[in-house]
């Protein structure tokens, strides 16, 4: 997929609803601990692309390892839709699930190895 595209999506249950543009340009295939254990595959966003439409009050946030990335997940599905970090650089940044995308096929991407356990 390429050219910026808006997208909606949300959690499992749906209290949790979002809306960002992207070009899904590079979506992970990460192999750290979490993303290997919860399946995640993220494309990384500029908060001005990100808008959070719905569910602010029921995020519950998880933080691990070095604590950097805030990890923020549907407190009532358990689903973590996205998390919020900072680059090298320290510009702040959005890593959206991309499974959380409404209608997307993760079998339709090109997904970009990440050598996550090593860091």
């Amino acid at each position: 997929m390429s050219g910026l595209k808006v997208y909606t999506g949300g959690c499992h249950c749906g209290l949790v609803r979002f809306e960002c543009t992207t070009d899904l340009a590079t979506v992970t295939a990460c192999n750290c601990s979490i993303c290997t254990k919860k399946g995640l595959h993220f494309t990384f966003l500029p908060p001005k692309s990100f808008q959070l439409r719905a569910g602010q009050e029921s995020l519950k946030e998880y933080l691990f390892n070095q604590r950097a990335i805030s990890h923020q997940l549907c407190g009532e599905c358990g689903v973590e839709v996205f998390a919020r970090g900072t680059k090298p650089d320290g510009s702040e940044v959005i890593a959206l699930n991309v499974a959380c995308i409404d209608g997307i096929d993760l079998a339709t991407l090109k997904l970009t190895p990440v050598d996550g356990r090593s860091r």
